[in-house]
């Protein structure tokens, strides 16, 4: 049976900015108390009184995965060498029987400047190459026979050398998306491997989200 209490924490799990604020105790509660009155009256088919929200959300326990851990700000604390790169482009391709076989070129070419910026990544159903800009016509022609599906230019690269433990510390990626998005700073592409990630964001943004992944050491 539904209660106020129990739509309280729907509400709240689908928002988490939203519930890391009240574990900050950084809302009002009174406010937010009237905002959630009518979408929880439409969940239990009946009026309820803004007061018993209140207190709901007085009442409602954070779980421990949102909380920030000793273990997590470690973590931060600890975050490695942040290197910035420009001037990339990001082209996407359909996936192929051939695709293998063009990427094979393009890497001859990376092997030889050891200057190029590269990364791939293979999905499903169509595939990503970011490279140095500089080698936008080399990739045309390696791929000339593939099918191309987007091409984004003016983008830069920003990575993060991770702790060696990061993959058993939940909330740190979290950590990098909410800082990100609460800068407004929109995500392109992300890459990652066991022990670095890498952001992908159009250039006229790179300073401001340089900044803010700097800062989470803080």
């Amino acid at each position: 049976m539904k209660t106020i209490a129990s739509c309280v924490e729907d509400i709240l799990i689908t928002q988490p900015f939203l519930e890391e604020a009240l574990s900050r105790s950084i809302i009002n509660y009174s406010a937010l108390a009237e905002e959630l009155n009518a979408p929880i009256s439409n969940m239990l088919g009946k009026p309820v009184k803004s007061g018993a929200i209140m207190m709901a959300l007085r009442r409602y326990n954070t779980p421990n995965t949102m909380r920030h851990s000793l273990k997590l700000k470690s973590t931060l604390q600890k975050l490695g060498d942040i290197t910035v790169r420009s001037n990339l482009s990001d082209f996407t391709f359909q996936n192929s029987e051939t695709l293998i076989q063009s990427h094979t070129k393009i890497l001859e070419q990376v092997e030889v400047n050891k200057d190029i910026f590269y990364a791939f990544t293979r999905g499903i159903f169509e595939s990503n190459i970011i490279i140095s800009s500089s080698e936008n016509k080399q990739v045309l022609k390696c791929f000339s026979l593939e099918k191309q599906i987007g091409l984004q230019e003016h983008l830069s690269a920003i990575s993060v050398r991770l702790p060696k433990d990061n993959s058993k510390v939940s909330g740190l990626y979290y950590q990098i998306f909410k800082r990100l998005a609460w800068e407004n700073i929109p995500i392109y592409e992300v890459v990652s491997t066991t022990n670095e990630f890498t952001v992908l964001v159009e250039d006229h943004v790179v300073d401001k989200a340089f900044s803010v992944i700097k800062n989470l050491k803080n």
